[in-house]
């Protein structure tokens, strides 16, 4: 394992360590927010694409009504009737993303990497697009300060495809911090355009 990557794993276990100790009073909030205002779990599960293809059980709060179909289109606005009350709260400041921190914690993914994707995704991609299976999915990376939602598919797989390309310990640094202020101006929450061929198949970004 390089220095690199050593360093990379230390981050990622004490940010997200640091991270779960000081908002586990926000965590059980929210917990009871969702549970408090629509039926079904307050986490919601599903199996995505790790490291090398590999799949993973990734954790995020559950935003939207339990008959929504979880492989359906991201959502375009607020007003997207499939999102509760308090999903449409969490998703404007990225709150549901918060119990990947367990993913983090667990090795599965990483605080900077490409976004994790389904499985079913992989077959559709180019030999290059499959190139950002070479490093752990993250929380956050270069395509989500680049446009997030504003830009297509197509758009963040060449991102993530050069993130991995350039990866090192000062990129993710700078990666976090930009993704800091990213979330605070609340740019690029809900997709525009899903993709070049404005498929109907959503990507949570």
């Amino acid at each position: 394992m390089s220095s690199y990557n050593i360093l990379k794993r230390a981050l990622d276990i004490s940010i997200s360590l640091l991270a779960l100790i000081l908002l586990w009073p926000v965590l059980l909030l929210i917990v009871i927010g969702i549970k408090v205002s629509s039926k079904g779990p307050a986490i919601f599960k599903q199996q995505r694409a790790g490291k090398n293809g590999n799949p993973f059980v990734f954790y995020k709060f559950r935003t939207m009504t339990i008959d929504a179909d979880p492989f359906g289109p991201s959502p375009k606005s607020s007003r997207d009737t499939r999102l509760t009350k308090v999903g449409r709260i969490l998703r404007e400041y990225s709150l549901d993303e918060l119990p990947q921190l367990f993913n983090i914690l667990k090795g599965d993914m990483s605080i900077v990497g490409p976004r994790p994707l389904y499985l079913s995704q992989i077959p559709e991609w180019s030999e290059r697009q499959k190139k950002r299976l070479l490093v752990k999915p993250g929380l956050t990376g270069l395509a989500q300060i680049s446009g997030r939602g504003e830009i297509t598919l197509e758009e963040k797989l060449e991102l993530d495809v050069k993130y991995v390309e350039m990866a090192n310990f000062l990129a993710d640094v700078r990666i976090l911090l930009a993704t800091i202020v990213y979330v605070f101006s609340r740019k690029g929450i809900y997709e525009k355009r899903y993709s070049q061929a404005e498929s109907t198949r959503g990507m949570k970004s």
